[in-house]
């Protein structure tokens, strides 16, 4: 119950606040998708949601995402709730109380085990980013000190991580990566060449750009990475 007494003790399930907090923490990370389901019938007027998002970012409940690359792309920021734990609470949890206090916890469990690695493969992407943050520079990118992503408003295609000197905007872009966090299954040629294949749209990438990979599961030998990160490297980042 501590996520529950925690979101009500700062934000009443009556207040404006809450809803844009549970609207982000059902998947919602643009500015109009927010606005309409924490809206209601009526979506909320951007003089209205804009001070609260402003809000919850100052608080460091939300966090606040920009595309890394040389051109910037300020109007296409995606949110996304700030805490790990907090995150997992408003995705899962806090809509199935009702069904727990019923006795029916297994539905929720369903849920989670259900929609878990779609979820999870999401979530975990800004937590390697801080990690390969904290792990860099390092003698291959000595001048590299921000880790980000890149996406279009179409959100396709989607670069799960930009190196580069500095964001938001970069002067150059370092290298370019691809997250791949299941059980099973490695980070193979199909994610590769699919790398391959979105990565010119990354404004200052071009063809010699260096390619990397993270993955939970191995990734495959003979594919042509400037480096390669698994689970042992990015706890690293913080034992150090």
């Amino acid at each position: 119950m501590a996520g529950v007494l925690s979101l009500l003790g700062e934000f009443p399930e009556t207040s404006r606040s809450r809803a844009v907090l549970s609207a982000v923490g059902s998947g919602e990370r643009t500015f109009s998708a927010i606005a309409t389901e924490a809206g209601g019938a009526t979506p909320l007027a951007s003089g209205t949601l804009s001070p609260l998002l402003s809000t919850l970012i100052d608080k460091r409940v939300l966090a606040v995402d920009a595309p890394l690359s040389i051109k910037p792309d300020t109007k296409n920021r995606r949110y996304r709730i700030a805490d790990p734990y907090l995150r997992f609470w408003l995705a899962f949890l806090d809509r199935g109380i009702p069904l727990v206090e019923r006795g029916r916890g297994e539905r929720v469990l369903a849920s989670v085990e259900r929609s878990w690695t779609s979820w999870r493969g999401r979530a975990v992407e800004p937590v390697v980013r801080e990690a390969l943050t904290r792990l860099l520079p390092d003698d291959r990118w000595p001048e590299t000190e921000a880790v980000g992503g890149w996406w279009n408003r179409r959100n396709n295609p989607e670069i799960d991580l930009v190196g580069a000197g500095r964001e938001p905007v970069a002067r150059r872009v370092h290298f370019l990566g691809s997250i791949k966090w299941l059980e099973n299954g490695s980070f193979g040629r199909h994610e590769y060449d699919s790398l391959v294949r979105d990565m010119l749209a990354v404004p200052g990438a071009d063809p010699a750009t260096p390619l990397v990979a993270v993955s939970r599961s191995g990734i495959d030998d003979g594919l042509p990475l400037a480096a390669r990160w698994g689970p042992e490297d990015l706890l690293a980042a913080w034992q150090a």
